[in-house]
């Protein structure tokens, strides 16, 4: 997800909709948590390396890293990704080549040949499951979770989601500030919000309430203290440090191991 918004904006393709409907019953999160927080970060960025890796590390966080594969960052600095893997952070699928639609407004940024319009499905789905094969060849793990670019799905002949959901343990696509219902949740739509130029008073604000609602916040950033679609350090290291001393409340943990938990809760509930 690339584009350049006016700051204090949370969005994901559009600005993120009404609240949704809360779930009527508490949901089972291990250890007694009352609510899931994921920390994503998209595109590769060296900020990323340099200033999220290390503020989560610290805290004893883990976070998740969608890597644009054709990236400069991922090409340079391969083995600073291979050591996040290996202290435990996830690194997740944002296609080789950031394909977003240019017909869409505030799209000059889209490079002719990376023009979702103009590609096809087909050619979606071989990128995006040549991109797994390039990341299991970093961190040598199998189960995957991808974020869709820009929340944009329309090939030019059609959705490629549809050609690669089953890869994936999960998908994110769509915005909210926080999910409404964990049961009803589509798995392979999971909404996300994309803070940019806000404090760490508004970050904790949205976990609160995913506490008040029993269910999650996925946080999608960009640039960390540098960068595009920046949230400062002082802003993130709040977050941080919020939910490091409020771990009885919160499970803080990557992206694949919330949706798993939440794939096996519905695989148990069929088995009942």
């Amino acid at each position: 997800m690339r584009r350049l918004v006016p700051t204090g904006l949370l969005l994901l393709g559009v600005l993120a909709g009404p609240p949704a409907r809360a779930q009527t019953t508490p949901y089972p999160w291990p250890d007694g948590k009352i609510a899931a927080v994921s920390l994503a970060y998209d595109d590769a960025l060296d900020s990323q390396l340099d200033n999220a890796i290390p503020a989560l590390d610290r805290h004893g966080l883990k976070g998740s890293f969608y890597l644009q594969l054709s990236s400069d960052t991922v090409r340079l600095r391969m083995e600073d990704w291979r050591h996040a893997a290996r202290q435990g952070h996830e690194l997740g699928n944002h296609t080789l080549f950031h394909q977003c639609s240019a017909s869409l407004p505030d799209r000059g940024w889209v490079e002719p040949q990376r023009d979702l319009d103009t590609t096809t499905a087909a050619q979606m789905k071989d990128q995006v499951l040549v991109a797994n094969v390039m990341l299991a060849a970093i961190d040598g793990q199998r189960e995957r979770t991808l974020t869709v670019p820009c929340g944009d799905v329309m090939a030019r002949d059609g959705n490629y989601i549809d050609l690669v959901a089953d890869q994936f343990v999960a998908i994110k696509l769509g915005n909210a500030d926080v999910i409404g219902d964990m049961r009803t949740l589509d798995l392979h739509a999971v909404p996300v919000m994309v803070p940019v130029g806000v404090t760490g008073a508004q970050l904790i604000a949205h976990v609160e309430e995913a506490a008040k609602r029993g269910t999650m916040v996925n946080f999608t950033f960009h640039g960390i203290g540098g960068d595009h679609l920046a949230v400062s350090n002082e802003a993130h290291e709040a977050l941080l440090a919020y939910l490091a001393r409020h771990r009885d409340r919160y499970w803080v943990d990557t992206f694949v191991n919330l949706m798993r938990h939440v794939r096996d809760q519905r695989a148990d509930s069929r088995q009942r």
